[in-house]
């Protein structure tokens, strides 16, 4: 159980965040009411077309960042299962296609949402997430195992 809240718990709060994005709560006209006047603040003459595409870039953004994190959780949980230790390539697609997975899930889950929609760009903005995560997790488990490395070259 504690395997359970250290690993997984965590992993599963996010999928709920991402869900809950998903809906009209961050939908484009929901978010443009607090990023619309905040850019509006920092450069009060910013035209309306600036603005638009700014909003948007920042919702593509949203997307890569919050897959980039499913990403890692998942490749920590997957890594420190107990029954999951097959060979770190599997390991990292296995975890690219269930981020895969829940991008398309949460694409389908927003086709239900009136003002909300199904995009497959969302979805390749996602995959560029996970992909971003895996190689921060990579780059992090390289880094742990050179210290390890070295600590037993120490001995």
């Amino acid at each position: 159980m504690r395997h359970f809240l250290k690993y997984w718990l965590p992993l599963l709060i996010w999928v709920g965040v991402i869900f809950l994005g998903s809906t009209d709560l961050m939908s484009a006209e929901h978010t443009s009411r607090f990023i619309v006047p905040f850019l509006r603040w920092l450069k009060p003459d910013i035209s309306p077309e600036t603005l638009a595409s700014i909003h948007f870039i920042l919702r593509k953004c949203a997307h890569v960042g919050e897959y980039a994190v499913l990403g890692l959780l998942l490749l920590r949980a997957a890594t420190l299962m107990a029954n999951f230790k097959r060979s770190i390539p599997i390991r990292y697609l296995s975890v690219l296609g269930v981020c895969l997975l829940v991008a398309v899930t949460d694409e389908f889950h927003q086709t239900f949402v009136s003002s909300r929609g199904a995009s497959a760009t969302d979805v390749m903005m996602d995959s560029v997430g996970s992909i971003v995560g895996l190689l921060i997790g990579a780059a992090f488990a390289r880094r742990r195992s050179i210290k390890l490395g070295n600590a037993t070259a120490a001995r």
